[in-house]
């Protein structure tokens, strides 16, 4: 992809990375949300909402650079800020409901699991695997993007809180900074890191 980017550059087309950035090429800009922060949020709220315990974490890839960068902040504040809670994990789901399920049922084989962070998606999976061994509502759960599949694990209770990088904003923005780029404006359309949202079954819209 680096090489594709670099080779698209010479050519004089400018490129954007949308969602997953990649630093080192010669992208013109990156839109999306911070994953880094994205990833601390998660360990905020499971640090707190989780007793003292073991919280699994599950990824779709760590190839993939905004779940990694998920799973460092995530790492870093639960180390200096919740060191009695122990990680296991990541194990990787693959972005696949049916991979994700058999991960999730992975992590219940380690006694004393409070907390699950599933950084990636594969949701309806996650749900499958809670529901199946009827703990839905036990285990505090935080996955990320609002979809079907999220915002019926709020209203049914297996998911406590999604993070949302609310993708028709990530779009409308793209939008805008690939025209300013094409039009010679580049310098001046360095967009800003998209808003993350949280979901709770509260303030579900």
């Amino acid at each position: 992809m680096r090489r594709a980017i670099d080779q698209a550059s010479r050519r004089g087309i400018a490129v954007v990375t949308l969602v997953s950035d990649l630093p080192g090429s010669a992208r013109q800009h990156f839109v999306g949300i911070d994953n880094v922060a994205a990833g601390r949020t998660a360990a905020s709220l499971l640090g707190r909402f989780c007793p003292e315990g073991r919280i699994g974490v599950v990824a779709g890839s760590l190839a993939l650079r905004d779940h990694r960068e998920r799973y460092e902040g995530f790492i870093a504040v639960m180390s200096a800020e919740f060191p009695g809670h122990e990680i296991v994990g990541p194990l990787e789901g693959f972005d696949d409901d049916a991979l994700t399920e058999r991960a999730v049922g992975g992590l219940f084989e380690q006694p004393g699991l409070t907390g699950i962070y599933n950084l990636g998606a594969g949701t309806a999976g996650l749900i499958a695997a809670l529901e199946r061994r009827q703990v839905s509502g036990r285990v505090r759960v935080v996955a990320h993007e609002l979809t079907g599949a999220t915002r019926a694990g709020l209203q049914n209770g297996s998911i406590d809180v999604v993070i949302d990088q609310n993708p028709d904003g990530e779009i409308a923005a793209a939008i805008a900074t690939a025209r300013a780029a094409a039009m010679g404006h580049d310098g001046e359309r360095a967009a800003p890191p998209i808003e993350i949202g949280l979901f709770l079954r509260d303030n579900l819209r």
